[in-house]
């Protein structure tokens, strides 16, 4: 069995690619991008192991159609064996939905860097789009799928032409962010613009609404 490091899974994902996804955020990143919101995915965390086979299981076990499937972290891209053996299985999975299934997959590392690896050949072959480039605070203006104006959202098929591509971006509908609740805590989905989550959080305590162990500052 072939292990990966998670976050957390969530269903359904409206604001990370296109449609209605899922979506899975991996644990573990040394890139540690001043600004991330995503602070909780950095450091390695006991527990968070799982075989790849469980995650594949519980896409099996979500209501459908899907569109697709977003992956995101921590760094997905420092844990290549088990994305490369999650991206075939999610490929599969996708196969038998008899619906266009796309595969996203967002990374801090430079496109050059990760095209230029061997390492990374089998996991990028399996994907349908790549948003690549570490993010850098001052440079987020609102470009669509990127959390900076640096990064660069890569088709790498045909569907993710279609999805992903120049054109398809100047139609995407912008920013948004999602909110959910497990009931224990909320959790926001999507890419905020810069300073937009300490203005949240200004106007909620304001409100008397007070914030704890917030991504973006474990």
């Amino acid at each position: 069995m072939t292990r990966i490091a998670v976050n957390r899974l969530h269903h359904p994902v409206t604001v990370l690619g296109h449609g209605v996804r899922a979506g899975v955020w991996l644990q573990g990143c040394t890139l540690a991008c001043p600004g991330c919101m995503s602070r909780d995915t950095w450091a390695p965390r006991e527990g968070s192991q799982v075989d790849v086979e469980t995650v594949l299981a519980w896409m099996g076990q979500l209501p459908g159609p899907l569109d697709g499937v977003t992956v995101s972290g921590g760094e997905p891209f420092q844990q290549t064996e088990g994305l490369t053996r999650l991206l075939a299985g999610l490929r599969e999975f996708g196969a038998g939905t008899g619906v266009p299934f796309d595969l996203l997959v967002f990374s801090g590392y430079a496109w050059s860097r990760l095209r230029g690896a061997a390492s990374h050949r089998l996991a990028l072959d399996l994907c349908d789009a790549v948003v690549a480039g570490p993010y850098v605070d001052r440079r987020n203006t609102g470009a669509s799928l990127r959390g900076s104006d640096n990064q660069k959202v890569v088709p790498l098929t045909p569907l993710g032409h279609e999805r992903y591509g120049a054109e398809a971006l100047t139609r995407h509908e912008g920013r948004r962010v999602q909110v959910t609740t497990d009931g224990r805590a909320l959790h926001l989905i999507g890419i905020p613009r810069r300073a937009e989550l300490s203005q949240w959080r200004a106007a909620s305590e304001a409100g008397g609404v007070n914030w704890e162990d917030t991504t973006w500052t474990a």
